[in-house]
């Protein structure tokens, strides 16, 4: 099992998430040439004005009203991202399948980056939990993806510190990884590739037809 998760399943994930996002691209575009309203408000500088807003902490009012929520936030998918590209054992592996490699965070600090994950996930299931109106929109399908995403790192750090049997946890951190590509594409996760468009547009349509703020 671990053979085949560290290479074929590998290759299946990545091609899975590469072919979805083209598609999921392509749909997009499809749908936006079909809605009239869509590319005549489309403009460079309201999109890019609001993307460096809400890219910004605290850059909105929102983010200003619930200020411990936003740090977490911020804390969460900012480490969500780095923690995977530039730990050790990523790293390694990439260098033994293409044979070059770039810069990797020390142990001490990717481990503290996925801890911070594991917590900010866990703190937005409770925010699901406690918050009536959060609560009253969640369904079961968004604990689901919030599993899917945090299974990777909680399963990295039972890997790291060898909770169990070692060869066990790294094949199913490789497996929920592979998992969690796959899933991105085909579910709300696609928002983590699709963020400057929707973004961008929002702006566009709230500076350009509103003339208006979109934060």
């Amino acid at each position: 099992m671990y053979e085949f998760a560290r290479g074929p399943l590998v290759w299946i994930a990545f091609a899975a998430f590469v072919v979805g996002i083209i598609y999921r691209l392509i749909s997009m575009i499809i749908l936006a040439k079909k809605d009239k309203m869509v590319y005549p408000y489309v403009s460079f500088k309201f999109g890019l004005r609001s993307i460096i807003r809400w890219l910004t902490p605290y850059g909105t009012v929102n983010m200003r009203m619930r200020p411990a929520f936003t740090l977490v936030s911020f804390l969460f998918h900012i480490c969500l991202v780095i923690a995977p590209l530039f730990v050790l054992g990523h790293v390694m592996s990439f260098e033994e399948s293409w044979g070059f490699a770039w810069w990797n965070m020390p142990d001490g600090l990717a481990n503290a980056m996925t801890m911070l994950v594991v917590f900010g996930g866990l703190v937005f299931a409770l925010r699901r939990i406690a918050d009536p109106a959060v609560r009253f929109v969640t369904s079961l399908s968004d604990y689901l993806i919030l599993l899917v995403v945090l299974a990777p790192f909680i399963t990295g750090l039972l890997a790291y510190y060898q909770v169990f049997n070692y060869e066990t946890a790294i094949t199913l951190h490789i497996v929920s990884g592979a998992v969690f590509l796959i899933t991105i594409p085909f579910t709300r996760l696609v928002h983590m590739i699709f963020f400057p468009l929707t973004r961008g547009y929002m702006g566009s349509e709230f500076g350009f037809v509103r003339n208006a703020r979109d934060w």
